[in-house]
């Protein structure tokens, strides 16, 4: 992959731009790669230089990576004035549950079409969906959907009011538990342990709603990132962001680790079947 700025605003011109009209709603998703399909969900303020990189991790690991627009301008460089006026209109949007425990987003349900839109223009056994931050719980409740085999939690933040909150309804999530032991699926997830969004209590909460189905990942503070851009060095002021601003690009590190860990997590759920 070619090293880019991650300092600078990102033109994101190797993915394909599509306008996608499901559910009555249209949103550009950025499309690239080959393979099964990957829904990569961004992380506040937006689909950052950070977590275009990591699409292109995913691309290169033989998947077709499907990224939608969900807030923020694609592939600006987190500015902190922009960045929280963004987060400020996500917080007040009807697609988002910010501050409600035990609801899921409305948005989810266009996500889960696009799963299903997506298994159908890639085929392979399902799909796989990771969500970070603001969308860190959306992968869980799109496994309502069938396609969705590979689901991964980074650093779930909402509700923001409730740190031992998860954004599902219960009976959202008896129903992702059940489909999960009966088709012995698991569901990974990350934080770093002093992150202030994403808190101890609420890894707990979805181990008491998932059991063993739920497999978590605390990284230590330490192997953070501490460069960041000016979004986070003024409004995130902990760990936070395990595969994207937060990750040392070095191999042997915690975060390295953690990413190889997502692309294998993928390959082993939706490789072809042998037949």
């Amino acid at each position: 992959m070619t090293s880019r700025n991650l300092n600078e605003d990102d033109r994101l011109e190797d993915f394909e731009h599509r306008p996608i009209t499901l559910e009555g709603t249209t949103k550009v998703v950025h499309v690239a790669g080959s393979g099964p399909a990957v829904i990569v969900m961004t992380e506040m303020p937006g689909i950052s230089p950070h977590v275009a990189r990591f699409a292109r991790w995913v691309r290169d690991a033989d998947f077709t990576v499907y990224m939608p627009s969900l807030f923020g301008r694609d592939g600006a460089m987190p500015a902190a004035a922009e960045g929280a006026a963004v987060f400020q209109r996500a917080c007040v949007s009807a697609e988002f549950r910010a501050l409600a425990a035990n609801q899921s987003s409305p948005v989810t349900r266009w996500l889960m079409a696009l799963a299903r839109l997506a298994h159908q223009q890639c085929g392979g056994p399902g799909v796989g969906a990771i969500g970070m931050c603001f969308t860190g719980n959306f992968a869980l409740t799109m496994m309502l959907e069938p396609s969705v085999l590979a689901p991964v939690l980074c650093q779930p933040s909402l509700p923001l009011n409730d740190p031992a909150g998860i954004e599902i309804a219960p009976e959202d999530a008896a129903a992702v538990r059940a489909r999960l032991e009966r088709e012995d699926l698991t569901v990974l997830a990350y934080r770093f342990d002093g992150d202030s969004f994403c808190r101890s209590q609420r890894f707990a909460a979805y181990a008491a709603a998932l059991g063993e189905r739920f497999v978590s990942r605390v990284l230590p503070d330490s192997a953070a990132n501490p460069d960041v851009p000016p979004f986070f060095a003024r409004h995130v002021t902990s760990p936070h962001s395990v595969v994207t601003v937060h990750l040392i690009d070095t191999a042997g590190q915690p975060t390295i680790a953690a990413r190889d860990e997502i692309l294998a997590f993928f390959t082993r759920r939706l490789a072809p079947s042998p037949d």
